[in-house]
């Protein structure tokens, strides 16, 4: 009976010696939160998988811009004479009701040009599931990739099973992560695919590190005839995940004159930005004049 009081005692006063422990969670940060930050290449197979998830979770951009022809609309902008003339024909011209018409509006087409070389490979399959979703979402997407050669894979990216979609893209290419030559892809492209896919006001996403291993004259003049072909050219560069990243290759500083936007793509906070961009007409965040002056302080 002894032994047990002592005990309680003890352990009251235990309880009364332990000092309160209050946390304060306003400078923690959630896993969420971390993940989106974090490099796609600095992701386990785990994170890999989360990410993805989070991609398929993603509100894809809906932009949409004016197109030649016309639909009918209530809204009293432009009339249309030719349907108050087919109405009044119905009444023998006894009664004339004014028509009105605006031009259809749907989102462009865009075409998605992602290098899938050896130095670009630790990104290549979470950046084909995002264009996987990205395609399932959206119409008329086009998706090239390239590494020595330019491959067509639309038509694998259009099965409904993500991994189902990314093994037929790797059993199509025949130089995945192997070496790279930009300006010779994006010949073939110009001369065999820019008058197809280009029309209507296309978006291009150009998907590359930008490191050319031959000569950088033919890549800036078919990045620029690229660009004349497109009403926007991004450029989706991952090495902009450096904060010191200055344009000092050579295939980097031929292809920056000739781009509309640079921006980082290397992890799901980038990836968001992109679709923000993708559905507004400002490019302020991704403006390449910056580093446009780095270049000429270099020469």
């Amino acid at each position: 009976m002894s032994d047990a009081l002592f005990a309680e005692r003890e352990r009251q006063s235990r309880e009364r010696d332990e000092p309160d422990i209050e946390i304060d969670a306003r400078f923690t940060v959630s896993g969420s939160e971390v993940l989106r930050r974090t490099d796609f290449a600095q992701m386990t197979a785990e994170e890999l998988s989360q990410a993805r998830r989070e991609i398929e979770r993603m509100t894809m951009p809906f932009d949409a811009v004016p197109m030649r022809r016309y639909q009918p609309t209530s809204r009293s902008r432009h009339v249309d004479p030719r349907a108050m003339m087919r109405a009044a024909m119905r009444t023998g011209g006894d009664l004339i009701l004014p028509k009105y018409r605006e031009r259809r509006r749907q989102p462009p087409p865009l075409v998605i040009l992602a290098d899938i070389s050896g130095s670009m490979s630790q990104y290549t399959r979470i950046f084909l599931h995002f264009l996987h979703v990205l395609t399932e979402r959206r119409r008329r997407v086009h998706t090239f990739v390239f590494g020595t050669r330019l491959t067509n894979v639309t038509r694998q990216m259009r099965n409904r099973d993500p991994d189902e979609a990314i093994d037929q893209c790797t059993d199509a290419v025949r130089d995945w992560s192997g070496g790279t030559r930009i300006g010779e892809t994006l010949k073939e492209f110009n001369h065999q695919w820019a008058r197809r896919v280009l029309g209507q006001g296309a978006i291009v996403l150009l998907i590359t590190d930008g490191l050319e291993r031959e000569g950088a004259e033919l890549l800036a003049t078919e990045t620029d005839r690229l660009h004349r072909s497109c009403r926007r050219l991004i450029w989706l560069n991952p090495l902009l995940r450096f904060e010191g990243f200055e344009a000092r290759a050579r295939g980097v500083r031929a292809m920056l004159p000739h781009v509309d936007e640079l921006r980082p793509v290397h992890n799901l906070n980038s990836l968001s930005d992109l679709v923000g961009a993708l559905s507004a007409t400002s490019a302020d965040k991704g403006d390449p004049r910056r580093l446009l002056r780095t270049l000429r302080g270099l020469q």
